[in-house]
Formats: structure tokens, sequence, C-alpha cells
């Protein structure tokens, strides 16, 4: 059914801290809404709000049709025992549709009343698309070129495999308004197409939070930017190259506006100062007259309340002013990498490596990799490149062939997963132990610089967004020297600036350099001088290009 999204007044904070307020945005047909900001700032809040996962400290969320269906599409992949199907299922609604109707059914012999209620479940269980469900996504499944049985669990896959089937479950749902949190996270080339032109042919409401540039370019009709560090709602026409050209405006115009009126208070008070001044001067040489000159002395105390009388009046127009608030800095990352002393020269060798996954297996492959050089693992998703990645890194044991790893290598790990800050224990717990520090002083402050304050180190690992440990992976690379560097995805769940950031520090490091990325800004900034390419997941004889970057 076509269906209007309205969104008046919401408010959302988390503990003592206002993420936003004042929230209103109108989402029809055909609209996609980008939702920005920097990580924190509540963009998963105000989707879980809209998805009636999350109460609002203020506001409504109203659907026109009221029964029209919302779908809520979060980031993770929460269950990993869970099947492909299953999977699907519960992210379409289709299983939660189904099991309504089949109760619904089960009653009608003992229940008059539950015909209508077995109506209405059934239709909507044909409208999230339930009866032909398995048919389309197996097609859905084969377009992507994810070669899997819709019975395996979503644990057995790779990251890129799952990448898909997050994907699939998006492509196959049929949802009166649909909520994507950072849907292209790990997508190559080809997901991000089959995504990009199935949102742009949707048709239905669509509210989206992404930090891909290129994606929201492509697809958003409007922006919300959700400023946390003016407190601000702010409302912009377009992708985000109009968003950006018009938030560069608008803070010109801001700075512009407060320099003015800091220029003229000042100028004021200024005024204001210099006639109590002169008016204190007059009244101290009135004082120092004689008896003899007392039309003089009379002279001086007049001019002296007169200058008291005119900067009153000075004073009473700066109280008149109309106040403009300064704008508030904005917090940045400031992200360098700690640089540990030289590894050998020959930093990493392998001969023949094969790394399994399950029943997947990749390689073999051959290759030195030299001190200093950046080496890129590049493919379509599900070809193996983590895998391979892992088995490398001793994660996952290697099928056949050998390792040899350099001398004095210092090595610095992000993966994909994030799973280095991951578990019940606290953050400051865990970034302590990994930096082998007892000064907890020192990484608070540490994690601080991050954007990750007494709100976030408290709290366990696992109860905190992809973003914030992600920012907390980073911190672990600032915190510790290292000549080494294995990143897999890194600019997954981190906001726009913290990415230009974390490019300029990787350019900047002199070191070695193994990363697994889909950015293509990112990959042409570090220019690597080897890559090693992975076939399609299936190819019967596969080759690695190893040699100069691209």
């Amino acid at each position: 059914m076509s269906a209007t999204l309205f969104v008046s007044g919401v408010a959302a904070s988390f503990g003592a801290r206002s993420l936003f307020s004042g929230l209103d945005a109108t989402v029809a047909p055909g609209d996609v809404t980008a939702l920005v900001g920097a990580n924190g700032a509540g963009k998963t809040t105000l989707l879980r709000i809209v998805a009636g996962e999350w109460t609002p400290d203020a506001g409504v969320v109203r659907l026109a049709p009221p029964g029209a269906s919302v779908g809520y599409l979060p980031q993770s992949l929460p269950d990993r025992t869970e099947s492909i199907l299953g999977y699907v299922g519960r992210r379409t609604g289709v299983s939660r549709a189904q099991a309504a109707f089949e109760d619904a059914a089960g009653r009608l012999a003992d229940d008059p009343h539950a015909a209508e209620t077995y109506d209405h479940a059934l239709a909507t269980w044909l409208a999230l698309g339930g009866a032909d469900l398995e048919a389309r996504l197996a097609g859905v499944l084969a377009d992507l070129d994810l070669d899997a049985d819709l019975d395996r669990p979503l644990g057995s896959l790779s990251g890129g495999q799952a990448a898909r089937a997050a994907l699939a479950s998006i492509l196959v749902s049929r949802y009166d308004v649909l909520l994507l949190d950072e849907p292209t996270n790990n997508l190559d080339a080809d997901g991000l197409t089959a995504l990009t032109g199935f949102v742009q042919g949707l048709g239905s409401p669509v509210l989206v939070a992404s930090h891909d540039r290129a994606f929201l370019d492509a697809v958003a009709t409007s922006v919300i930017e959700l400023d946390e560090a003016q407190q601000q709602v702010n409302h912009y026409a377009g992708g985000w190259s109009d968003y950006r050209a018009a938030k560069q405006v608008a803070r010109e115009q801001a700075h512009a506006a407060y320099a003015t009126y800091a220029d003229t208070r000042d100028s004021l008070i200024e005024q204001a100062r210099r006639k109590d001044e002169w008016a204190r001067q007059g009244r101290a040489k009135a004082a120092r007259l004689g008896a003899g000159m007392k039309l003089e002395k009379k002279f001086r105390e007049d001019r002296a309340r007169r200058m008291d009388q005119r900067a009153a009046r000075v004073r009473d127009a700066v109280e008149r002013l109309e106040e403009v608030e300064q704008p508030r800095k904005e917090w940045e990352l400031r992200f360098t990498i700690a640089e540990a002393p030289p590894s050998a020269e020959v930093v990493l060798t392998l001969d023949r490596l094969v790394a399994h996954n399950g029943d997947f297996m990749v390689g073999p492959l051959s290759a030195q990799v030299v001190r200093g050089e950046r080496v890129a693992l590049v493919g379509p998703n599900g070809s193996g490149k983590t895998t391979m990645l892992q088995a490398v890194l001793g994660e996952r044991p290697a099928a056949h062939g050998r390792i040899s790893w350099g001398t004095r290598v210092r090595l610095g790990v992000l993966d994909q997963a994030r799973d280095v800050i991951s578990g019940e224990r606290t953050l400051l717990d865990v970034v302590a132990d990994r930096l082998g520090r007892t000064d907890l002083a020192a990484v608070r402050t540490l994690l601080a610089k991050f954007g990750l304050g007494a709100e976030q180190v408290g709290r366990p690992c696992d109860s905190l967004s992809l973003g914030e440990r992600t920012r907390a992976a980073l911190a672990l690379l600032q915190g510790r020297e290292v000549n080494v560097l294995a990143l897999d995805e890194p600019t997954n769940h981190l906001d726009a600036a913290a990415i230009d950031q974390l490019q300029d520090a990787l350019v900047a490091f002199d070191g070695t350099l193994l990363i697994v990325t889909h950015d293509r800004a990112l990959l042409d900034a570090l220019a690597p001088v080897a890559v090693w390419e992975f076939p399609i997941r299936g190819s019967e004889e596969p080759s690695y290009a190893l040699g100069a970057g691209r």
C-alpha cells in the first residue's frame, strides 16, 4: 500500500546526554531521506524509534494509513546459528506474519470470531511477500552469486557472503516503509549497484542512515542532519554533495553572523568603558579643585554625569542587541598511528597458502611482502579475502601451505567484526588489558580523544554501537606502537569526518599495510604497491594479481 511517515517533535537522549529534540519530518512515497551525523549522534536511535523498538523522550511517530508495515533492517547479523531463510524471513517480517496467520488458522474451528483475525493475518503475510519468498530469495541469491543452500547457517558464511545475504534480505523485502541502517557496509561494487537500483525504484518511503557518500548522492532526495555539537536538527534538500555544500554555506554564515555580533558588542562595551573612564577622570579632577574654582568644579562634575549617562545608554544598546549564539566547536577525531621501530626487510612470506572457511577453500597464494609495502586484498563479496587474511594472521588454521613472518614485527589488527572490542567486560578494562596499561586515567584520556567518554568507558563492549567499537579499535592502534597493520573494512561504521582522518593517518604511516576494503576513494589515496586479487567464488582456477597497485 502507499504510505507516508510523519515524525513530530521527537526527542531522544542517552543517559544524561541529549541526542536530539524537536525533530520533525515527513517521508512520503518516493522519498529517500538520509540520516547523517557523527557516530553517536542518534541515527540508529531514531530508526529504532520509528520502528517502535525505542520509546522517545517526547514527540510522536505516525503512519498514514495506520496499518502500514514498517521494516527496520539494522547493521548487524545477531544470530550466527540462524539459517539464511530464517534470517531473511525474520528481516522481511514474513516469519512473524506466517506465525500469526497459522495461529489464527488453528483457532478457526473453535472460535467463530477468529475468521476476521485470520483474514487480516493472511493478507499481511501475502503483502509482505510470504507466498513466494523462497523462490524470490533463491533467484536473488543466484543474481548475487551467492551459491548457498537456504538452510545454511549464517555463521558458516564468510563476511562477504554474509553481506550478500543481508543485501538479499533487503532486495526481497516488501515493507510499506523501509528503514535501513548502514546497508552498504561490506558490499562490493556489484552489491552497491543492486542496492542502489532497488532503493531508487522502490517508490515507498525510505529512511536510511549511511556514511557512503556516493550511495547517498545516488538515492537521497533529502537529508536530515543530527548535529550533536550544535544540538540542532537540520534539513537539506538533495543528496550528500548538496548537503555538504549547503552545510558549508550555513557554517560560514553562522560564523560570519557571530563575528558581526561579537564585533558590534565588543565595540559598544569598549565605548561604555571609555566613557566610564572619562567620567571617573572628570570627577577626580573636580575633586582636586580648590574652593575658589566652584564654577569649573561644577562644569567638570556635570560633564562627568553626562558621560555616565552616555555610558549607560551604550550599555543599554548592548543589552538590546539580538544575541547570536557562538557556533560550538565540533568534535573531530585526531587519529595518528604510533609507529614502532622498523621490522625486518621481509615482513611476510606465503608459500602456496590455502585457507578454508567450512567447505569454502581459497588459494593457493604465494607472495612476499617487503617492509613499507601497502598490499590491497580486492575482489567481490564471498571471494575469500577475509578468510585468507584470517589465515595469514593465524586466526584460523591454514589448510595447506606455509606462513612465515619476519623478525621485529609489531602487528596491529582491525578485524571486520570488531571482535577486538567485544564481550561483557567494560570498554575501559578491555582497552587497558590490550594495551598492557595499569594507568586507567591515561586510558580514559586516550579513549576521550576518540569521542569515548564517561558514558561509554564503563559499559560492556557488546553494548556499544559498531561505530563506538570501531573508534575504540582505532584507539588501540594509536595507543601502542606498530609497524605492520592488517585492516579489514576499516571504514565501516565510521562517519565521514572519521574516514577522512583514518585515510590521512594511513597515508602518513610508513610501516607495512595489508588492507581489505571496498572503499575506492581510500584505495586510490593509499596507492597500494601490490594487489592480491581474489576471483569470484567458484572459479575453477583461481589467479592472484601480484604486483603494481592499480
